[in-house]
C-alpha cells in the first residue's frame, strides 16, 4: 500500500529531475546563480549558495532570507555537498529499512520540485512583469510616433508654405532684375545723350571764347595795343548814329583787366586821373 502510494510521485519527481537538471539556483534575491560545491539547504525548502549561507546563518536565531522563517532547530539548516564522493552515496542510507529510504528519497525529491516549482513561478513573474513592462512601451511609443507624425505633417505643410513663398520672392527677384535691367539702358542711354551735349556745350563755349579773343585782338590792333598777351574787353557801348561827329568831346567809360605786365604801359594810364584808386582798368578815354 506504501509503495503503491509513493510509485506515482516517484516517477513525477524522476521526470521532472530529468528534465530540470542542473537549474538549482540560490535564493537569495541579488545572487540567483548555479549551485556547485557545497550548499545550504533549509527546512523550509529554499537553498543557498555557500557564500550568503555562511553570511546569513552565522548569527543566532537564523532567519531564511527568502521566506523570514524562524530556523530554531538543530537540523532547520544543513551545510550539504552537492556532488558527494561514492563512498558517502554507499554509506549514507546503508541499513535502514527500504520504507525509511523512500521516504527519505520522496522529500528529497519534493524539495527539489518544489525548487522547480518556484523557479517557475520566478520566471513566470519577470516575464509577466517583461510583457508589462514591454505593453507600457509599445503604447509609449506608439503615442510618439502618432506624435511624430504629428510633427511631420506640420513640418510638410510648413515645407510647402515655404515652397510657395521661394517661388513667389524668385517670381519678385525676376521682375525685379528685368525692371533694374531697363532701368540700367535708360540710364546708360540718358548718360551717353548727356555726355554728348555737354561735350557740344564745351565745344561751343570754345568757339565763343576763340572767337571773342580774335575780336579782343583787333581792337587792341587798333588802338595800338601789343597783341602778345590777349586782352579781353568788355562790351563798348558804341555812340548812336548822327553823334559821332559831333563838335564837342563827349566821354566814355570802359573797363577791362590789363595783364600785369601791360600796367607799367604808358598808354593804359589815364593822364587826368594818374593817382586815383578806383577799381582797376578803370581807363577814360576822350573820343572826338
Amino acid at each position: 500500500m506504501l509503495s503503491y502510494k509513493l510509485r506515482p510521485n516517484f516517477f513525477s519527481c524522476i521526470l521532472v529531475m530529468s528534465v530540470c537538471e542542473d537549474l538549482l539556483l540560490c535564493n537569495f534575491r541579488k545572487c540567483r546563480v548555479k549551485l556547485s560545491g557545497y550548499a545550504w539547504v533549509t527546512a523550509c525548502s529554499h537553498i543557498f549558495c555557500d557564500k550568503h549561507g555562511s553570511g546569513e546563518f552565522s548569527h543566532s536565531p537564523a532567519v531564511c532570507p527568502a521566506c523570514n522563517s524562524t530556523l530554531s532547530g538543530k537540523l532547520d539548516i544543513v551545510r550539504t555537498e552537492l556532488g558527494p564522493s561514492e563512498e558517502f552515496k554507499a554509506m549514507s542510507l546503508a541499513g535502514l529499512r527500504p520504507e525509511l529510504v523512500l521516504d527519505i528519497c520522496s522529500r528529497a525529491l519534493a524539495f527539489w520540485t518544489y525548487q522547480v516549482y518556484q523557479e517557475r513561478l520566478y520566471q513566470e513573474y519577470n516575464h509577466s512583469k517583461a510583457e508589462g513592462n514591454l505593453k507600457q512601451m509599445e503604447k509609449l511609443c506608439a503615442q510618439q510616433i502618432q506624435n511624430k507624425d504629428t510633427e511631420l505633417s506640420a513640418m510638410k505643410g510648413e515645407v510647402n508654405s515655404l515652397k510657395k513663398m521661394l517661388e513667389e520672392y524668385k517670381r519678385k527677384y525676376t521682375e525685379l532684375s528685368e525692371k533694374l535691367m531697363e532701368r540700367n539702358r535708360q540710364y546708360q542711354k540718358l548718360q551717353g545723350m548727356y555726355d554728348a551735349m555737354r561735350l557740344r556745350n564745351i565745344a561751343m563755349t570754345n568757339r565763343e571764347h576763340s572767337s571773342s579773343g580774335e575780336r579782343a585782338q583787333d581792337q587792341c590792333g587798333a588802338y595800338g595795343l601789343q597783341t602778345g598777351h590777349p586782352t579781353k574787353f568788355a562790351p563798348v557801348r558804341t555812340p548812336p548814329p548822327g553823334r559821332s561827329f559831333e563838335g564837342d568831346f563827349h566821354s566814355k567809360h570802359f573797363f577791362f583787366t590789363p595783364p600785369a605786365d601791360e600796367r607799367r604801359n604808358p598808354i593804359f594810364h589815364s593822364p587826368r586821373n594818374e593817382g586815383d584808386q578806383q577799381a582797376p582798368g578803370f581807363f577814360k578815354v576822350m573820343r572826338m
